[in-house]
């Protein structure tokens, strides 16, 4: 398998370590099960190429480099809250240690559009809401179509149809994400967005040369497509 472009192998390399458990998880002994009944393929196959790739990346990577791309782009919890927490003390700025905390910390957990996360317990895309509005109309319709009352609550969605728990995802309270709450100086809004656009250049630059990085060690692997190198 060769993965389109860097960023790609990255991503799937990271979401793996999820998915897997790499460094623990179970799926290298379910790989060696495959093995006893036939060649490994698919889905298993393109999994384990991807926890090869995050293995290599994570030997031959710099520390402030694996833990760039894992800040940034890993949906494993633990190890993305940890990576945060490493980069903090390399970033460079006059901003004191709470705001610079909260920076870095914002910038690995960017608040997604169309979530709602004041609580911080559970989010609701509107979206998924709508679906699930939609599929419960449709499946009113059908049930009138064939003889059947049409329910009442056709084309209202139940509340768990459309809310998804926030433990498969960090989600922070929308609060978070203001730069006000960031430093208790009380100095003005310009001065806290020049230290925030600062602290996100140095951590995209890191993320750019990280990714520079992984490219150059993915050709030599063999596992890039040419016109991704």
């Amino acid at each position: 398998m060769k993965y389109q472009s860097v960023l790609a192998a990255v991503v799937r390399a990271l979401a793996a370590e999820t998915m897997s458990g790499v460094g623990g998880g179970d799926f290298e002994p379910k790989v060696q099960a495959s093995k006893l009944k036939g060649e490994i393929t698919g889905k298993d196959a393109a999994l384990l190429v991807d926890c090869w790739v995050h293995a290599r990346l994570h030997s031959k990577l710099i520390p402030r480099h694996w833990n760039a791309l894992t800040a940034r782009f890993s949906t494993h919890k633990a190890k993305k809250v940890d990576a945060i927490g490493k980069l903090v003390p390399l970033i460079a700025t006059q901003a004191p240690n709470l705001f610079r905390y909260k920076a870095v910390t914002a910038w690995a957990i960017p608040p997604v559009k169309g979530m709602q996360a004041y609580s911080g317990n559970e989010v609701a895309r509107r979206a998924a809401r709508e679906r699930a509005e939609f599929d419960s109309l449709h499946a009113g319709v059908v049930k009138r179509l064939e003889g059947g009352e049409m329910p009442e609550d056709a084309g209202q969605a139940r509340r768990e149809q459309y809310v998804k728990r926030s433990t498969d995802m960090i989600v922070l309270p929308a609060e978070f994400y203001d730069i006000n709450t960031w430093d208790g100086q009380g100095l003005n809004r310009t001065t806290y967005w020049r230290w925030k656009k600062g602290i996100e250049k140095v951590l995209d630059d890191m993320v750019a040369e990280a990714l520079a990085a992984s490219s150059k060690i993915l050709e030599e692997e063999g596992v890039l497509m040419a016109d991704a190198a």
